[in-house]
C-alpha cells in the first residue's frame, strides 16, 4: 500500500464556557469550536515497522516520540480493532505545543482517520470515536474538523454550524500553558459560568461577532494569573484599530484576534512581527 497523508488542522476555541466540576475531578464545558488553515500534516506508510518521526520547524516542541498522542491514538484503535495495520508515522510540525490549539489533538485524530482508511474502517465507525475519546479530551471534536459546540469533558458534539468564515491573527507568547495548571487555577477563583454557548444562527460576519461578544472564554483571567504575558498579548491585539475581538483560545497561551477582512488580518500580522520578535504570530481563516 502506498503512503497515506492527512492534514491535521489547528483548532481554535471562539468561547470556552466552564459549566462545573464532576466528582471524578473534571470539568464540565461548552464551546464553539472552529479550526483554522494553520495545520499539521502526518503521513502513513503501513508499509514500514511501526514508529512515529518527527519533522518540521516545531519539532524540539514535541518531547519524546513516545509521549507523543499520534502513538496512543494508534494503540488505542489497536485495542478496538483485532489485527489492525499500523507502520511508520511522519509528522511535520508546525503548530505550537501546550497552546490551546489542540495542535496533539489534531495529530491524535489525523492518526485514527489514516488508520481508518489502511484498515477499511468506515469514518463513521464507533471504534474510531472511541479510541479518539481515551486519547485525549480534544481528540473526537478533530477527528471530522468543521464548526462544532463541544459540551460535557469534550465527547459530547453537536451537529456540524454553519458559520461564515472569519479573518483572524494566531499569537503566542512563547509560553507553554499545562490545561490542568490552568484549570487548578480556575477552581482556585471561585468563578461562575459565563452564558451558554450556543448554538449559534450566524448568517453574517457581524451576527456572529455579536453572538461572540457576550460569551468569554472562562479559563483567561486563571491563564493570565500563571502567564501574565497572555494579558499582554490580549491588550496589544485589542489595541490594534481593526482588530473586532480579542480573546484567548482553549487554555492559552494562544490568543487570537478577529478582523474584517484578511487584508486587514495580514497588516496587523506584520505589524506584530515586526514589534514582537518573539512572539509566535500568524494570519489565517477560521472556520
Amino acid at each position: 500500500m502506498a503512503p497515506l497523508a492527512a492534514r491535521a488542522p489547528a483548532k481554535v476555541n471562539l468561547t470556552l464556557r466552564i459549566a462545573g466540576r464532576r466528582g471524578d475531578g473534571l470539568h464540565e464545558i461548552e464551546s464553539l469550536v472552529v479550526f483554522c488553515d494553520i495545520t499539521d500534516e502526518l503521513s502513513l506508510d503501513p508499509s514500514r515497522p511501526r514508529a512515529l518521526e518527527v519533522l518540521g520547524p516545531l519539532r524540539a516542541e514535541c518531547g519524546p516520540a513516545g509521549d507523543n498522542l499520534v502513538l496512543k491514538a494508534a494503540g488505542a484503535l489497536a485495542a478496538r480493532v483485532f489485527d489492525l495495520k499500523i507502520g511508520h508515522f511522519a509528522l511535520i510540525k508546525r503548530i505550537p505545543v501546550a497552546a490551546g490549539l489542540g495542535g496533539g489533538s489534531a495529530d491524535a485524530a489525523a492518526c485514527l482517520r489514516l488508520l481508518a482508511q489502511a484498515n477499511g474502517l468506515a469514518p463513521g465507525d464507533p471504534r474510531l470515536q472511541e479510541a479518539a475519546r481515551v486519547t485525549g479530551a480534544d481528540v473526537p471534536v478533530c477527528l471530522d474538523p468543521r464548526p462544532r459546540i463541544m459540551r460535557g469533558t469534550g465527547e459530547v458534539l453537536s451537529d456540524v454550524i454553519k458559520l461564515p468564515a472569519l479573518a483572524a491573527v494566531l499569537v503566542n507568547p512563547g509560553v507553554a500553558l499545562p490545561t490542568r495548571e490552568v484549570f487548578d487555577a480556575f477552581d482556585k477563583t471561585g468563578a461562575g459560568p459565563s452564558p451558554q454557548s450556543g448554538p449559534p444562527s450566524c448568517n453574517s460576519r457581524e451576527e456572529l461577532l455579536a453572538f461572540l461578544q457576550p460569551r468569554p472564554n472562562d479559563l483567561e483571567a486563571a491563564a493570565i494569573s500563571l502567564q501574565p504575558a497572555i494579558g499582554e498579548v490580549l491588550s496589544t491585539l485589542q489595541d490594534l484599530p481593526s482588530c473586532r475581538l480579542a480573546r484567548m483560545s482553549g487554555s492559552g497561551a494562544t490568543c487570537f484576534g478577529l478582523f474584517d477582512t484578511a487584508e486587514a488580518a495580514a497588516s496587523a500580522a506584520r505589524q506584530l512581527r515586526a514589534a514582537h520578535l518573539d512572539w509566535w504570530t500568524e494570519e489565517t481563516t477560521l472556520g
